[in-house]
């Protein structure tokens, strides 16, 4: 496995695969109108190629030996939830997807190892990550690396508001 950086080449891979993998999670729950506001919005090439020129948001990839993509981390060195945060200098993991048929084999670990090695590098004392309410593994998988539930937030996706917590560490 490779882990890489991302670059404006791999945009379309990347949309691709980030709207491969909500759409595999979370499709289920939205109406098509508001599954395809939230896709264009968010996930689109053109929201993806803006985020790679913002020097805020950082994109690490996982691939495999052929350069196909199994999963990727965005981070934002800022903070994303102002009203919630307990330290100075506040980072969040903004996504940690992986490919659907590519989970279980330790790419998020990878991935949320990188992350971490990031926020530390970079002088964070807090790092959050808004997780969908009913998404139980990302729950577990989150407070293995130490985190914890410490808000109840909302998440749009098109006119949808979805129950969301808001897990942190402090660093």
């Amino acid at each position: 496995m490779i882990l890489r950086g991302a670059n404006p080449a791999d945009v379309p891979a990347l949309s691709r695969l980030a709207s491969e993998a909500f759409i595999a999670k979370f499709g289920h729950l939205y109406s098509a109108e508001n599954l395809d506001a939230f896709l264009t919005e968010s996930l689109s090439e053109a929201a993806i190629l803006a985020e790679l020129a913002d020097p805020t948001r950082l994109y690490q990839l996982a691939a495999d030996e052929s350069g196909a993509l199994l999963g990727f981390a965005k981070i934002g060195l800022t903070c994303g939830f102002p009203d919630q945060a307990r330290g100075n200098r506040v980072m969040e993991l903004k996504q940690l997807y992986t490919a659907p048929d590519a989970t279980g084999q330790g790419i998020g670990a990878l991935l949320m190892d990188w992350a971490m090695d990031q926020f530390a590098a970079r002088g964070s004392d807090e790092v959050q990550i808004s997780v969908y309410a009913e998404n139980h593994g990302a729950h577990r998988f989150y407070a293995r690396y130490g985190f914890e539930k410490v808000a109840d937030i909302t998440f749009r996706v098109g006119d949808h508001i979805d129950p969301e917590f808001l897990f942190a560490r402090m660093l």
